[in-house]
């Protein structure tokens, strides 16, 4: 019996000494440390954080108000109001634009199906990753929040399509 305890014993040193080694390892290899507000460390290319409603160059949003993104998303957390364009209110390309447009980020899982399923490119995971806040209900971003500034344009607006005066007003 007092011999299986000393294989124990042993056992237990062994390991603790394994454990040590890994830490006495890594204690000499060079510190990777950023500071942080100031020195934003990289992020990989093809990491998915913050959503973004693009525009055409022309100002149009790119949203035709499909809910293919909707139906796309796993954790629901996208809802999205269509609205039928007129001649005088045309909003984007299509028949539909989307009046309302939400996602709470609180339920979304940051998978990019919502950019997959998206037949005009308008919704695109970007860079930024500092989605911190007080408050649940700031982090539904709606329509405003996440649309992209028209100065921006990211692409031509199809044929046939022509810009809006309210758009031309802020692009001023």
């Amino acid at each position: 019996m007092a011999n299986g305890s000393v294989i124990q014993d042993i056992k237990d040193i062994l390991s603790l000494g394994k454990g040590f080694s890994i830490t006495f390892r890594h204690m000499f290899r060079p510190r990777y440390t950023f500071q942080y507000p100031e020195v934003k460390r990289p992020t990989m290319p093809r990491q998915r954080w913050r959503h973004n409603l693009h525009r055409y160059a022309n100002g149009m949003e790119r949203c035709i108000g499909c809910s293919l993104c909707a139906a796309a998303c796993p954790a629901q957390a996208i809802f999205v109001e269509p609205a039928e364009n007129t001649d005088e209110d045309r909003r984007s390309p299509g028949e539909r634009y989307a009046k309302r447009y939400e996602i709470n980020l609180l339920r979304c899982i940051f998978c990019g199906y919502c950019e997959e399923a998206c037949p005009t490119q308008a919704i695109v995971l970007g860079q930024e990753f500092e989605l911190v806040d007080d408050d649940r209900e700031d982090f539904i971003y709606t329509k405003e929040r996440l649309i992209v500034a028209p100065d921006k344009g990211h692409g031509e607006a199809p044929e046939g399509v022509r810009s809006l005066p309210y758009v031309q007003e802020v692009l001023k």
